[in-house]
């Protein structure tokens, strides 16, 4: 519009007779004027064979029209009202004078839309996927003017304005204009660019004024400063295709995977500061993949106001966390995680939203993102709202989240957080104090639906992406297909495991002949879902002290359990999953304020268990055994499942046909069992492939010298049997000697 060198305005302004003689006060013209629509006063309007121009810039000094016949002075007004009748319709500049200098730019309401109904349309029926492209700051060129494109949703707002630096923080300056088709509001600011400061300023229907942050923000302020921030999409050029290639043969099913889970801000602290994304990928990355890990799984990273939350309590959706940089720095740390083998999974939180007064919390005046309901809108454990998962703008908000991190920053999976309180109306709440849904039920039907449609849309728009549900309870189906009734996730957290397991390790070895149950349970269902075994960060907080500090005994049991409880979950079916700081015996609860303590490297013991995790990986990666039919209860088979009175467990893994079965024995007292007979299908040596008593882990040596070879003597239905030496606190791997 504002090219000098056009010939006319656009045909559709509005005809007058003649200007008015004075121009009203700001009061007045929104008084007469709809404040949904400042362009209706604002900006040209053609008037006999000119124009009235009218701008609302309080603080201004002076304003003048420029165009090709020279300037003219725009006659000031109360409150900041400029207005002048300019004999001619044609482009124009404005250049006002301030207190500090002289602004030369366009008119941002001599502007049309920048947004176009079917867009608008697809979002107000919830099936625009792409928001990050839709609404927010989006940098771009406009009817051949650059600068930034502003919307927000808020359909029960009275008036709403972008402020920022740019304009002194004045929401006076920047009315916009309300497109009722979705009730987004909209505005074009020429000659802003990326790196802009801003908020919405939003006057609700009872006239009360709030100042929010973008809800669609793709950078933030670094806390506890709440601007958003105007940024591009990632530019970081990705070299990642041969990965992206690769990815979905790496996810599937029958492949390793070796989850490290990491709270980036306290995994290393560099003279006690945050690390940024180079620094990870520097250290970070290297470090997972010499301990063999295949995937880092980052809790969450997505902006958030309080870093005490560990970034759980999210409301930048859109937006990498400032702590560690900008988000290209964020692609370039992904881009690095692929090119040294490491794919990215991100903890994403969909189930609720903190109440910071700058986001989400009755954004235009009403509960819009949430419901008016406490007893469907809040979430009494952690004193956050849920969202309104039936409402189908919401709904695009939350798919376009996750789309936005999979899609622009080729992350490689997320990780759902707390689907439980998703799926259930009644989640931690007492009697009286939920609503059941229409049909007299507890599901959430509505988190259901959405959650199923999450699953679809990332199956068909990103092949080989994870989506893993930490789903707490029974629920049956959460990694069947969809049309099959399932919710469709690739995986899901194994919490029942997990709680019988540490509640076994947990107990004095004198004890565990009568809770022999608890590691074994796990089994019944353990092919019902595909399962992911996590050691993860909630293990090792809020007084449940770390995993090394809930061994019991002396200093040699607690590292001697703690290594069989690795080896025992590491033989075990399932994907696996280690919290950082597990890997170095950390003998204290995790600090989010504090980084790990690398220092205890320098003892024996804890390099032991990290050298016994690093083992780990590699064998499980090598091993087909161990990993190819992780989801198949044919490929799994018990040997000894009833001894409870020695602690002693053995069992069989199986992988494709033609490659060896391996072995796995446990023995979860401090006593080593010598002579110890084991069935096995498999006549011949077998060879010791893992012992983690082993004296380089900072165990005993208790072992079998490296291999034992079978005797024909029938044990346990099989012919032939092992006679082996158990160590105390151990658990050995053995398989046939290869041909």
């Amino acid at each position: 519009m504002a090219r000098l060198d056009a010939t006319d305005l656009r045909p559709a302004l509005p005809q007058r007779p003649r200007p008015e003689p004075d121009a009203p006060s700001s009061a007045q013209v929104f008084a007469r004027g709809d404040p949904a629509d400042p362009f209706a006063w604002l900006g040209p309007h053609a008037w006999g064979d000119g124009m009235i121009v009218r701008a609302l810039l309080p603080a201004a000094q002076a304003v003048c029209v420029r165009t090709h016949r020279g300037e003219r002075s725009l006659a000031s007004g109360p409150d900041g009202l400029f207005a002048a009748w300019i004999p001619e319709r044609t482009p124009y500049l404005l250049r006002i004078a301030w207190p500090d200098g002289v602004q030369e730019t366009e008119d941002p309401y001599a502007f049309g839309p920048v947004l176009a109904e079917a867009e608008l349309r697809r979002f107000a029926e919830g099936e625009h996927l792409t928001l990050g492209e839709l609404l927010g700051a989006r940098p771009m060129v406009h009817e051949g003017v650059a600068g930034v494109a502003f919307a927000v949703w808020a359909p029960n707002a009275r008036q709403l304005s972008v402020v920022g630096d740019f304009d002194a923080w004045d929401g006076r300056r920047h009315p916009m204009r309300l497109r009722h088709t979705a009730g987004v509001w909209e505005l074009f600011v020429p000659r802003l660019g990326a790196g802009e400061l801003y908020k919405f300023e939003i006057t609700a229907r009872d006239g009360a004024v709030s100042t929010r942050a973008d809800p669609m923000a793709r950078r933030a302020e670094h806390p506890p400063k709440t601007a958003s921030i105007v940024t591009d999409l990632p530019r970081h050029p990705f070299g990642d295709e041969v990965w992206m290639r690769s990815r979905a043969a790496r996810h599937a099913p029958s492949a390793p995977m070796s989850i490290y889970e990491v709270h980036p801000a306290s995994w290393r602290r560099p003279d006690g500061r945050t690390p940024s994304w180079d620094e990870l990928a520097r250290d970070l990355v290297p470090y997972a993949v010499e301990l063999g890990f295949t995937h880092l799984e980052l809790l969450p990273v997505m902006e958030h106001p309080f870093g005490g939350s560990w970034g759980y309590q999210t409301l930048g959706l859109f937006a990498p966390t400032a702590r560690h940089g900008d988000p290209d720095g964020f692609a370039r740390f992904v881009d690095a995680c692929h090119a040294a083998g490491l794919g990215v999974i991100l903890d994403w939180v969909p189930g609720h939203f903190p109440k910071d007064p700058h986001g989400l919390v009755r954004f235009d005046g009403t509960a819009l993102y949430e419901h008016a309901d406490p007893r469907e809108g809040e979430h009494p454990d952690w004193g956050t709202l849920v969202y309104n998962f039936g409402r189908r703008e919401v709904a695009s908000f939350l798919l376009s989240s996750a789309l936005h991190w999979l899609e622009r920053f080729h992350v490689d999976g997320l990780r759902v957080d707390a689907v439980a309180s998703m799926l259930y109306r009644d989640y931690s709440r007492p009697d009286g104090s939920w609503l059941p849904n229409h049909q007299g039920g507890r599901e959430n039907l509505e988190a259901i639906a959405l959650l199923r449609r999450l699953n679809e849309v990332v199956s068909e728009r990103v092949p080989g992406a994870l989506l893993i549900a930490e789903e707490s309870t029974a629920w049956a189906g959460v990694t069947a297909e969809t049309l099959h009734g399932g919710l469709g996730f690739t995986h899901k957290w194994n919490m029942g495991w997990m709680n019988d397991t540490l509640r076994y390790f947990a107990r004095d070895p004198v004890h565990r002949a009568h809770h022999h149950d608890d590691v074994t349970f796990g089994l019944l269902y353990a092919f019902s879902e595909r399962f992911v075994l996590p050691l993860s960060h909630d293990e090792v907080v809020h007084g449940k002290g770390s995993l090394l500090g809930r061994m019991p005994g002396d200093d040699w049991q607690r590292f001697a359990s703690l290594r069989a409880l690795y080896a025992l979950a590491w033989g075990h079916p399932g994907k696996k999953l280690l919290f950082m700081g597990g890997e170095l015996a950390q003998p204290d609860e995790w600090s989010h304020e504090a980084e790990l303590p690398w220092h205890l490297t320098a003892h024996p013991r804890h390099r032991g268990v990290q050298r016994l995790v690093r083992d780990l990986n590699r064998l499980h990666a090598f091993e087909p055994a161990l990993h190819t039919r992780d989801h198949d209860g044919a490929a799994f088979c018990w040997v000894v499942v009833d001894d409870a009175a020695q602690s002693v467990l053995a069992w069989l893994r199986f992988g494709p046909e033609g490659t060896p079965p391996l072995l796995v024995v446990a023995n979860l007292t401090p006593v080593p069992r010598h002579d110890h007979r084991i069935g096995v299908p498999k006549s011949g040596r077998w060879i010791e492939r893992l012992n983690s008593d082993a004296a380089c882990y900072g165990g005993s040596n208790v072992g079998n010298g490296g291999f034992v070879t079978s005797e024909p003597v029938p044990s346990h239905g099989e012919a032939a049997s092992l006679r082996l030496t158990l160590p105390p606190l151990g658990v050995v791997y053995l398989r046939p000697e290869r041909a």
